[in-house]
């Protein structure tokens, strides 16, 4: 598969600012970052690449910073092996050890999750996924029926299934994403988790006791409704990929009007998880 590299430049780019427009870049199709100096690189297949979105959600972004970007298309490379290269092992909250088959192994943590990136969201290294884990780490889900929505890497899924989940459904839109939990649940001994693609349609009309969706505020909108209809009553939602303020206050008062309470939230670096009871 080609890649093209769009490099952003930019001399006054907040850290908060730059993490908007890395979410939004995302939902067009990029799905590698590398930071700079004075910027970041984001990777996209080059049939992907489509010009005049980007120009959209520019104008949209970046309105109160200077940014400039140039495109270069990129030669073929094995760019698994450019992304592990990358991947250095994370723990979280001195309980959870997440790390690559090509990481020593940590049997002193009582998780130890092993994840092979395969290009896909959810090593646990971005804010978001770590905060999920947290709340994953201090709640219980023995016996639960649990979904992952958008679920990347499967690392979600997988420490709660590591945590007594009893079944457990991943969900993601990208194949690469559904290939990778295949694997990933393999590497984990973490056969009761079933994998599927696609979107909100595949979950319609299931039951489960705790919806895990790490994904963002726009998506998470659109999907509320689905997820009170699949959660019986006094069933968790588990939210993130998205910042505090704002988002929050819209995604509490979408989920309220469907049936859910806000119960309490987590905040790094400005990006939010929250955590919500079907009522």
């Amino acid at each position: 598969m080609k890649y093209s590299a769009v490099t952003f430049t930019s001399s006054n780019m907040e850290e908060w600012q730059k993490d908007l427009l890395v979410a939004e870049l995302a939902n067009l199709g990029f799905d590698t970052f590398e930071d700079q100096d004075q910027g970041f690189v984001a990777y996209v297949p080059t049939a992907n690449l489509d010009i005049q979105a980007l120009e959209t959600v520019l104008l949209q972004e970046a309105g109160d910073y200077d940014l400039q970007y140039d495109v270069q298309e990129l030669e073929q490379q094995n760019w698994n092996q450019l992304w592990e290269s990358n991947f250095s092992p994370i723990t979280v909250d001195d309980q959870c050890y997440v790390r690559a088959t090509f990481h020593e192994d940590r049997p002193e943590f009582p998780y130890q999750i092993i994840i092979d990136p395969k290009m896909s969201f959810g090593t646990g290294h971005h804010q978001t996924t770590s905060m999920m884990l947290s709340f994953v780490l201090e709640n219980d889900f023995e016996g639960k029926r649990v979904l992952d929505m958008g679920c990347g890497t499967g690392i979600l899924a997988i420490l709660a299934s590591k945590r007594g989940a009893e079944e457990l459904l991943a969900v993601d839109y990208d194949p690469i994403c559904v290939e990778s939990v295949k694997e990933n649940k393999e590497l984990n001994g973490t056969y009761n988790i079933e994998e599927k693609l696609g979107s909100k349609e595949v979950i319609e009309g299931l039951k489960f006791d705790t919806i895990l969706a790490n994904i963002n505020r726009n998506i998470l909108l659109d999907q509320m409704e689905v997820y009170a209809n699949d959660l019986d009553a006094e069933g968790e939602l588990y939210l993130s990929g998205f910042y505090d303020g704002e988002d929050l206050s819209i995604l509490t008062e979408k989920a309220g009007a469907v049936g859910f309470e806000f119960k309490e939230k987590k905040v790094l670096d400005n990006w939010c998880s929250a955590k919500f009871i079907k009522s």
